[in-house]
């Protein structure tokens, strides 16, 4: 059974007593940052984290996780106004690493004229692009080459790399772009960029792709006689829904701590969902319960639209698991709708069969008017919903900061 902090439970039932459906992230901000800080200090001091705020761009999030990374790593401007914004009181501007494949010259134009770090290029024509928009307003732009491995170095609930995919620049015609940019002088070449896949759960394998980056560029410096201070191995850290054993990050520490220190190289790692996976929740509440063809469905005040992630790769043919946060208020003057030792299918609000967040899951007692409540929300739960299908709410938003 899974157990819900006290105070995300407690937060959700004084949200109960409104007199109105219960439909909300919580993000825990202390969850937050105690992740980032044993990320930190599993890794070895050659390692930077940038925080990719696509996994989560809560304003109040990126403020939590701005003192405690080394930057951060954006997709488009407007997670750099984002993450601009949000930061906007914390001092000097923070670092940003802008990837992405699909940039328009109006992504790349604004990114150089916002002083990036590192501009992530996916692509041969992108490269020339990028140098047609630098020449024009003036600027060196420094630049890193996203590389799509010749095999499969990875694995994940999504592939990017070592596999046909929108991303990168395939292994084998990286000799060719490496001397391109030879041959644009507003561009500086500062390193490789890789993002093989998403949400790994074995630290040892991911150990060894950083390895395999690591020789990866120091081949390709030998080769091209260029120095490449930055190499950025992306994210893909993952976590396991299930709740299994999950990604061993003392392990992984310990692995790369056994490696050669990269001689004064920079090697960034982007973590998005190891981060904020595990500080956020999010909560429905039950609005009727009922039987169909056999089957109990609770059916809740949302759906994939605010929630989509237990549509997704990472939840196998079981969906999202979740706790059930009982209130004991009842306002109708008829009898409560109850489920007591059955699997239940959780069901949203929305006219599609496809919007299910948990299918056949064992509830020891669920009533009309509790709370479902789904853990480790805190990465691609809201920023990757449809969220104005049907044009319900939006969920309220609770944040707690110890």
């Amino acid at each position: 059974m899974i157990r819900i902090d006290p105070r995300v439970a407690a937060a959700l039932r004084r949200r109960a007593e409104r007199g109105r459906p219960v439909c909300a992230y919580v993000y825990d901000l202390t969850v937050l940052r105690d992740q980032v800080r044993r990320l930190r200090e599993a890794l070895p001091s050659w390692c930077e984290v940038y925080y990719a705020i696509k996994a989560n761009a809560d304003p109040a999030v990126v403020r939590a996780v701005a003192p405690l990374v080394d930057g951060f790593e954006v997709a488009s401007l407007g997670e750099l106004r984002q993450v601009r914004e949000a930061t906007g009181g914390l001092g000097a501007p923070p670092r940003a690493v802008f990837s992405g494949p699909g940039k328009t010259d109006a992504d790349i134009e604004g990114a150089l004229r916002s002083g990036i770090e590192l501009l992530n290029v996916e692509g041969t024509t992108e490269l020339h692009r990028v140098q047609w928009i630098a020449e024009r307003l003036g600027v060196r732009v420094p630049v890193a080459l996203r590389v799509n491995p010749g095999h499969r170095v990875l694995s994940g609930s999504h592939l990017m790399g070592g596999t046909p995919s929108q991303f990168g620049i395939e292994e084998a015609q990286l000799p060719g772009a490496v001397a391109s940019v030879g041959t644009l002088p507003a561009l500086d070449l500062r390193g490789l960029h890789f993002h093989a896949a998403s949400n790994n759960l074995h630290a040892d394998a991911h150990a060894r792709y950083v390895e395999w980056c690591l020789r990866v560029i120091a081949e390709v410096e030998a080769e091209h006689g260029v120095r490449l201070p930055i190499l950025d191995v992306g994210g893909g850290l993952g976590v396991d829904y299930r709740r299994g054993p999950g990604f061993d990050l003392r392990d992984f520490g310990r692995r790369l701590g056994e490696l050669p220190p990269p001689n004064g190289r920079r090697v960034v790692l982007e973590p998005g969902r190891y981060l904020a996976a595990g500080c956020g929740y999010y909560a429905a509440e039950v609005l009727d319960l009922k039987r169909n063809h056999g089957q109990y469905f609770a059916v809740v005040r949302g759906g994939i639209h605010h929630f989509r992630l237990p549509s997704t790769p990472h939840a196998g043919e079981h969906g999202h698991p979740f706790a059930v946060v009982p209130v004991e208020a009842w306002d109708y003057p008829f009898p409560r709708p109850q489920v007591e030792g059955a699997p239940v299918t959780v069901a949203g609000e929305l006219c599609t069969p496809r919007d299910v967040l948990a299918r056949d899951t064992w509830v020891d007692r669920l009533r009309g008017g509790d709370i479902v409540v789904f853990p480790l929300a805190g990465a691609y739960g809201w920023e990757i919903s449809h969220h104005d299908f049907l044009a319900h709410p939006h969920p309220d938003r609770i944040v707690l900061d110890d």
